[in-house]
């Protein structure tokens, strides 16, 4: 067995995809896990911060957005900002 081709190897491994074959589902699932981001909002005629996820799926909601952005990194996420 050729040792580049040991499973275990291959798994440590980061596959390379050619994002211009993804299917729409596909591209849209990029970063999900890895990405979140933040909008201000008005609730209740307050100023908020809501919390997606890159799917836009909501995750949480703050009052302040430096503990959104603490949030996001203590669940090892990307914070990224709308505007």
């Amino acid at each position: 067995m050729n040792p580049q081709d040991d499973p275990a190897t291959l798994a440590a491994k980061p596959a390379l995809v050619d994002i211009r074959h993804l299917s729409p589902l596909e591209f849209a699932r990029l970063g999900v896990s890895q990405i979140a981001y933040i909008k201000p909002v008005m609730v209740e005629g307050s100023r908020a911060f809501a919390i997606h996820g890159a799917d836009g799926a909501p995750l949480a909601m703050t009052q302040d957005r430096e503990l959104a952005l603490a949030a996001i990194v203590q669940h090892e996420m990307v914070p990224i900002s709308l505007h």
